[in-house]
């Protein structure tokens, strides 16, 4: 067969994510907050974004984002990777009529500087700085009557102490790096481990515990004998074990108990640095007489419009050189795609939510024990979107509820068969077993294979097996030791 060249034609459809899709896509699974990161670093970098600090009657036409949205369930632009429905699909040509395509997002108005006065800082809003335990345990050691040399010693112990209020390292290793005798640095812990809290500097667990029942004056109580030598079966709660041992009878292993119960085996826990994280729901669910309201929650993000310079510059860039006119579109449709891109956000999130709470209104109107098995292929056909979609939006999202704040991930459940042949989401099953434990006589837990037969009576079949894998997802102890004397 002789070898030749041809040219063919072929026709194809090829689905291409543009710069300004893959930005709407990425905003979409954006948490709250990391939204309102990314609206003030464009701010910051697009000189064609404005932020409209106060709402007028006259201003109302220019907010094009971040206002409340009322879904009437016809949208023609959504987002996809793989489905046919990406959203937002048009692309904006390089010779597009500028001027009548801002006006569409913009009032009309000429550009002018405003002075305003900056208001004084709210000083009530300060949060002061939360002392460490290193710089407490700092301010003791110089508080105290040690030697220059004790105090380096010092200095260097509390510098080898956790999080936690634990020593991180041997005697040997800190006299090599104090440079100091093994005895030397071994007194001065012993003054270190005298510090507030109680129990700090300690090398393990036993050895915390005891500090702490030294300073309570029970050095030579059952409690520390329990402590040094038995501190195993305490964690198993082998308390027989215990009382036959040191020969006293269970009511005083299981006082003794009691009080170890009380100690704390994290010393340096209060005095932590990190700030706790508080939950802004991005949705919030009103019951209103017998109708539930969806309301977005659109507080603390920037409202955004066309800037006033760059609107009166289209008009006259016909003039301007190429570059100008090429900096001045590049600016101004990344800052019209940006807009668009929020409000379609909103609206996408809002059509989510409604199609949850439509097939989830049991869980709505009663609480989580009524909760139904859940896919995302559910809400996505319910919607008309695609799975990657609804994925997207409900990643990093919180709802208020009736019944709490919610990620919008937990209303996604895998189904149990039922001993009626019906599906039990997985929510259920996981707020039976609590009930179940919570219910329990302390001196007589229920095992595993106690609950999976308990769960019967709910309409749960479960294996011994999958009961345990359950409760360790609750967090909840085995039946040996949850158990009370």
């Amino acid at each position: 067969m002789p070898l030749e060249l041809r040219q063919h034609l072929k026709l194809e459809q090829r689905l291409v994510l543009t710069p300004q899709l893959q930005m709407a896509i990425k905003l979409l699974q954006l948490s709250r907050l990391e939204l309102a990161a990314k609206i003030q670093q464009e701010l910051m970098e697009n000189p064609a974004l404005e932020e409209v600090a106060e709402i007028g009657v006259e201003e109302t036409q220019e907010v094009v984002a971040s206002e409340p949205l009322v879904a009437d369930g016809n949208t023609d632009e959504t987002f996809s990777e793989e489905g046919a429905e990406i959203g937002a699909t048009q692309q904006p040509a390089e010779d597009i009529d500028w001027s009548s395509y801002i006006n569409e997002y913009t009032a009309e108005g000429k550009y002018r500087l405003e002075f305003e006065q900056k208001e004084a800082p709210n000083y009530e809003a300060f949060v002061p700085l939360r002392e460490s335990l290193t710089d407490y345990l700092l301010w003791q050691l110089r508080l105290s009557s040690l030697g220059e040399e004790e105090m380096v010693i010092g200095e260097c112990i509390i510098g080898n102490v956790n999080a936690d209020g634990y020593l991180e390292v041997e005697l040997e290793e800190l006299a090599r790096q104090c440079e100091k005798p093994e005895a030397c640095v071994q007194q001065v812990l012993r003054v270190v481990q005298g510090f507030d809290p109680p129990g700090v500097c300690a090398r393990d667990l036993k050895e915390c515990l005891l500090i702490q029942l030294e300073r309570l004056g029970l050095s030579d109580s059952i409690v520390a004998e329990i402590v040094a030598h038995h501190l195993n079966h305490v964690e198993v709660k082998r308390y027989h074990a215990i009382a036959s041992a040191l020969g006293i009878p269970l009511q005083d292993v299981s006082a003794a108990v009691e009080i170890i119960r009380g100690l704390e085996p994290k010393p340096g826990r209060s005095y932590s640095t990190e700030q706790p994280h508080y939950i802004t729901p991005d949705i919030y669910v009103y019951k209103v007489d017998d109708e539930f309201v969806i309301l977005l929650n659109d507080d603390g993000l920037p409202r955004l419009r066309i800037s006033g310079l760059f609107r009166d510059a289209s008009d006259r860039w016909s003039t301007a050189p190429e570059g100008t006119r090429q900096y001045i579109q590049e600016k101004m449709r990344n800052a019209t795609w940006l807009i668009r891109s929020i409000h379609q956000r909103q609206k996408t999130i809002y059509r989510v939510m409604e199609s949850i709470l439509k097939l989830q209104r049991e869980f709505f109107e009663k609480g989580v024990g009524y909760i139904k098995p859940m896919i995302l292929r559910d809400v996505a056909e319910d919607i008309g979107m695609h799975e990657s979609t609804v994925s997207r939006v409900t990643t990093n999202k919180y709802v208020h509820t009736p019944h709490g704040i919610f990620e919008l991930k937990f209303f996604f459940n895998n189904a149990i068969q039922g001993l009626d042949g019906d599906g039990v989401a997985s929510a259920v099953v996981a707020q039976k077993i609590r009930e179940i434990v919570d219910s329990e006589d302390p001196k007589k837990p229920y095992s595993d294979e106690k609950i999976a037969e308990l769960l019967k009576a709910h309409n749960i079949n479960l294996a011994r097996r999958t009961v345990g894998k359950y409760r360790d997802m609750l967090k909840i102890l085995p039946s040996t030791h949850r158990k009370r004397i």
